[in-house]
């Protein structure tokens, strides 16, 4: 691998600004874009013998951008994680090839490898249930437990995204009925609260021994720091543990099984996709495979003929 020439440095500056200034995209995004940009530029410079200036960038080839992927795969890439760098890499080109006026076609042409999307992985109801009630036991301080349960319930109860949880403020300790939520790409959503996760934040609240308002954290550490998503996770590593369920029982799946059980009752997929905050109905829709997957375990169980 070689060393990034400037131009092509100031060039992928350039388009990061430009992505944080007019599509609002989040600071993890900027930085996974970063890291897959990098690695393509710089094994682009190599293959160019370090000169990769802007001309260089716009008479790239389709067996430039196969040597690429191949050099990727060799590295022990997965197609998953190919294909998302090559997504990165196109949207890169889209508007380095607008800005620049020329034809981005052999980049843009590029297929992404194909691979199997991992259906998400839901908790049954009971064990839905059993996390809220066990999760307390994690801690040995009373407050810190009431907190645990007060998350876990808030995960499940309303489909948040554990850095949505987390990035809400002391002033939310009075739950309203409604949540506002900003979440990616800067995508507002409305989410109803159920009484009972009003409750078990009330009593977290009752117990927090730090200023709850709307300068502060409303998920506080032990230390009163704001909660980070590696203690959550942590956490749920030792409820799952004690009750003998899977690794795939994170503080995502709660979300997974937010969606998957509203489906389950009879929920339609445009409206859990606004409660989701999916920009694209396409993401909801795997939600209906999974539910369609238990229907069909169920039915080989139960009829008689199966």
């Amino acid at each position: 691998m070689s060393a990034i020439p400037p131009a092509a440095s100031a060039l992928l500056d350039d388009w990061l600004a430009n992505k944080r200034a007019l599509q609002a995209v989040a600071d993890n995004t900027i930085t996974a874009y970063q890291t897959d940009l990098l690695a393509f530029l710089s094994f682009m410079a190599s293959r160019f013998d370090g000169s990769l200036g802007t001309s260089a960038l716009k008479r790239l080839t389709l067996q430039d951008m196969r040597a690429w992927l191949a050099h990727e795969r060799s590295r022990g890439i997965s197609p998953k994680s190919l294909a998302r760098e090559l997504s990165a890499v196109k949207s890169f080109y889209n508007w380095f090839s607008e800005r620049e006026g020329f034809d981005a076609t052999p980049v843009l042409s590029t297929r992404a490898p194909k691979f199997h999307k991992k259906l998400p992985r839901p908790v049954d109801i009971p064990a839905a249930r059993a996390i809220i009630e066990c999760v307390e036991l994690q801690s040995t301080k009373q407050w810190v437990g009431l907190r645990d349960v007060a998350l876990v319930t808030l995960l499940y109860g309303c489909g948040l995204r554990i850095s949505e949880a987390l990035a809400l403020t002391g002033d939310m300790a009075d739950m309203p009925a409604t949540l506002r939520i900003i979440g990616k790409g800067n995508k507002e959503r409305i989410v109803p609260v159920l009484p009972t996760t009003q409750h078990a934040i009330a009593n977290y609240a009752k117990a927090c021994p730090y200023e709850l308002s709307a300068k502060t954290p409303l998920f506080y550490a032990v230390r009163g720091g704001p909660l980070k998503a590696r203690t959550v996770q942590d956490t749920m590593a030792k409820t799952r543990m004690q009750l003998g369920l899977p690794s795939s029982v994170t503080p995502h799946a709660l979300r997974h099984s937010f969606a998957t059980h509203l489906l389950s009752a009879g929920g339609d997929l445009r409206s859990i996709q606004e409660l989701l905050g999916h920009a694209s109905l396409s993401t909801t829709q795997n939600y209906t495979a999974v539910d369609t997957a238990r229907l069909m375990q169920v039915y080989e169980k139960t009829h008689p003929r199966a």
